[in-house]
């Protein structure tokens, strides 16, 4: 998987049908779709490029096995929302389990080159200091721009829990001398 396909216009759904029917174009063109959503994803767990890498490829594998019974029950982002954070977190423990040397949360935290227009340095202090419910649901909604519903369904918890996670990190914001200039109107 090299070089990009051709731009498929198929939707999601009908890429998802036609690789339960054994289209390995249909794979390609979801996989160059989404990959770069995935390893961004997985760098905020992992912190580290190659294992979101690591991350993508275990990804396509765990997708790959599921068909010919691949359903796609959500927008296709929130579907692999709780794929990419539950493979990122194994291998991080995977990680942790053979380094054992204890990483920071901060490095979590820390974005890709040009992820962020923001002073990266301000909003990563501020965002280490969020409970880490918190900052995911902030992640999720303003980074992923996915619905209050879907980062509902993605995380498998109440919408109102969504909701308050994501007030109680947006007045913590708010309140920091770092941040606070990017609220006022």
């Amino acid at each position: 998987m090299g070089q990009p396909p051709p731009v498929d216009w198929r939707t999601d759904e009908q890429l998802v049908d036609a690789i339960n029917r054994g289209d390995e174009t249909a794979f390609d063109a979801l996989y160059f779709r989404y990959r770069d959503w995935i390893v961004r994803l997985a760098y905020r767990f992992t912190a580290d490029q190659h294992d979101a890498l690591d991350v993508l490829q275990d990804t396509s594998a765990y997708l790959l096995n599921r068909v010919p019974h691949l359903a796609l029950t959500a927008r296709m982002t929130t579907f692999l929302y709780p794929i990419v954070r539950s493979l990122s977190i194994n291998f991080l423990r995977q990680r942790q389990k053979q380094d054992r040397a204890a990483r920071r949360i901060e490095t979590s935290l820390t974005a890709p080159p040009s992820a962020f227009a923001l002073d990266r340095s301000d909003l990563a202090a501020v965002l280490a200091v969020l409970p880490e419910a918190q900052r995911e649901v902030l992640l999720m909604r303003f980074v992923d721009e996915m619905s209050l519903a879907e980062v509902a369904q993605a995380l498998e918890i109440p919408l109102g829990t969504v909701k308050s996670r994501l007030h109680n990190a947006l007045a913590t914001l708010r309140r920091d001398e770092r941040t606070r200039r990017y609220f006022d109107s």
